[in-house]
């Protein structure tokens, strides 16, 4: 498969090994400084909210070295405080092996470099950190030191939420089944045996419409994950490949490049995304004893939310725990 940029045909992997993607992010990561960051995060978050997102997921992953990674970290945290929407942050220092390091030296420094910082900063106060990411694909971290990676978080407290079968299939979906994973993302390539072992683990399926469009690759299984029991949750996968901030946008995709149901996609896109942070308890649904996080919509009916394509402009207000924060 193949994506159309700027006019030239190439594959996501071959721009990435030509230093561009994630690489070319990172350059920039590392050059910033934390302020300019921080400025750059409150602006997303705003266009979030105002499209209705209050609670995400956040991932560092643009550093891919120890003081770059905690720089991020760092942002996130202190933009917690800053603005309404509630985060979830996860490290993510395995997003790809750093230029002129091997996979084994990316994992080693991961191990026993920026791990070890990671953690220090937690205890230390400055950083909260709910979850781990690794890129668990060929030809970046394979499934042995992805796995390595993971469980070194999971010993420390961390959630194991990671990117699997994106662009081929690895045996990453079982190999993070085994050691508990709470949620594995992308999923293009799962195969049969990995959509049975997530059914019955509870395993959350993380569905990326926007990545799959914007790069033209084939589509997750979907359907036949719902059919056999898998929880699925909707997100954005917000970054410099796909520039969506609106989850309303992702339920659209999903229902048309997918084929599920709109009852299926409001539910992947509210509750199961909760789930997908461990944070389905508070978040995620109207019920007695959860946040009161809701948004109101202009509308007939609750569907307009999918079929109208420009569904954010008929967002009225956003409500967080039960004060209103965005007003028309």
């Amino acid at each position: 498969t193949a994506s159309q940029i700027d006019g030239l045909t190439a594959s996501y992997m071959e721009i990435h090994k030509a230093g561009g993607g994630i690489g070319f992010t990172v350059d920039n990561t590392r050059a910033a400084s934390e302020d300019v960051l921080l400025d750059l995060y409150l602006q997303r978050l705003r266009l979030m909210l105002r499209n209705g997102t209050t609670l995400l997921e956040s991932k560092s992953g643009y550093g891919l070295d120890t003081q770059t990674e905690l720089k991020m970290l760092h942002v996130i945290e202190k933009a917690k405080s800053l603005q309404p929407i509630d985060i979830s942050s996860t490290y993510c220092g395995a997003h790809s092996v750093p230029k002129g390091m091997s996979e084994a030296d990316g994992t080693k420094d991961v191990l026993e470099n920026q791990i070890p910082a990671v953690v220090a900063a937690m205890k230390n106060g400055e950083i909260s950190v709910d979850s781990i990411d690794v890129f668990c694909e060929k030809g970046v971290y394979e499934t042995e030191s992805s796995k390595q990676i993971l469980l070194a978080g999971k010993e420390l407290g961390m959630m194991i939420n990671f990117h699997a079968e994106e662009l081929n299939y690895i045996g990453g979906v079982e190999m993070g089944v085994s050691i508990g994973a709470t949620a594995i993302s992308h999923l293009e390539e799962i195969s049969d045996e990995g959509i049975q072992q997530m059914a019955s683990s509870n395993a959350v399926a993380v569905i990326l419409p926007t990545t799959a469009h914007i790069l033209k690759l084939k589509h997750p299984p979907v359907k036949k994950m719902l059919e056999e029991g898998v929880i699925v949750a909707l997100g954005t996968d917000f970054n410099p490949n796909a520039y969506c901030v609106s989850m309303v946008t992702v339920m659209n995709l999903a229902c048309i490049m997918f084929r599920m149901s709109m009852e299926e996609s409001l539910v992947a896109a509210t509750l199961n995304a909760a789930a997908s942070v461990g944070k389905s308890d508070m978040h995620g649904s109207i019920e007695v004893g959860k946040f009161g996080d809701l948004v109101m919509f202009d509308a007939p009916r609750w569907e307009h939310i999918i079929y109208q394509m420009n569904a954010s402009e008929i967002i009225s207000h956003v409500i967080k725990k039960g004060k209103v924060v965005v007003s028309k």
